[in-house]
């Protein structure tokens, strides 16, 4: 059910002016700030529909493809989602860092493999117990979903690598506390900047497509120990799988070379 809006939110003092502008980045902006608005200020919640892009083009006096642009910006940073037929919707889960302090860290001090697989294990292993207590029948299927893209995706490195990092996430949204989702996803972003670098020439695939099904399947059951013990023994060797790769990758320098 979509929530009428009762009347237009105060645009932002700087981008009022901008109502006149034709350029698609300043109608884009000006549609983004509309919507964060209407969240701001209570009138949507987590998991209102929004109106249609026709109705939000009429409000803000932008083109459709400027609402269409904004929506995708605020879409990319986890603040709505598109649902396919069904429209797009304030997200329920917490929204992403425009910003990764971690990635910044990274790049100034360096972050060792075996630190971020321990911070991964730190968090990531309660947060598989907490989804088996927690998670209901949509959270379940977005993980079920997330698997079967997986074998899907057996023969295409970097695409299994996406699923790979979407199931992690979606594990976390079934955790039900946003601020260790968020705290996940700096890491999971971390993670995936890292390991797009050596995934080329992996042979694993088939088998962490396994692990993750039993992940899954001990989420389902409602199996908490059983769900802890599977992360726990799948990161375990994901970080062994990264250190023969890294070290593959290195090797492969050095002949080119």
């Amino acid at each position: 059910m979509v929530r009428p809006i009762e009347k237009k939110p105060e645009d932002p003092s700087e981008l009022s002016s901008a109502l006149n502008t034709r350029k698609p980045a300043v109608a884009a902006k000006l549609v983004v700030a509309y919507v964060r608005k209407l969240i701001e200020s209570g009138e949507f919640k987590a998991g209102d529909k929004l109106p249609p892009e026709r109705e939000l083009a009429q409000l803000i006096g932008v083109s459709r493809p400027s609402v269409r642009a904004g929506l995708q910006s605020l879409a990319t940073v986890g603040i709505v989602e598109s649902r396919r037929g069904a429209g797009t919707f304030v997200a329920s889960g917490p929204p992403l860092l425009d910003v990764n302090p971690l990635s910044i860290f990274s790049a100034l001090h360096g972050i060792p493999q075996d630190e971020l697989f321990e911070t991964r294990r730190v968090i990531e292993i309660d947060l598989a117990g907490l989804a088996a207590e927690r998670a209901r029948g949509e959270e379940l299927a977005v993980i079920s979903e997330e698997v079967m893209e997986m074998f899907a995706s057996l023969d295409d490195v970097h695409r299994f690598l996406l699923h790979d990092i979407r199931f992690h996430r979606a594990v976390a949204a079934a955790a039900r506390n946003p601020l260790l989702a968020a705290v996940m996803e700096m890491v999971a972003d971390l993670f995936y900047d890292q390991r797009k670098k050596t995934v080329e020439g992996w042979r694993d695939a088939p088998e962490a497509a396994e692990q993750h099904r039993r992940i899954y399947q001990a989420i389902r059951a409602g199996d908490v120990e059983r769900a802890r013990r599977e992360m726990d023994t799948h990161l375990r060797w994901a970080q062994e799988a990264q250190e023969v790769e890294v070290k593959g990758t290195l090797d492969r320098g050095g002949r080119e070379e």
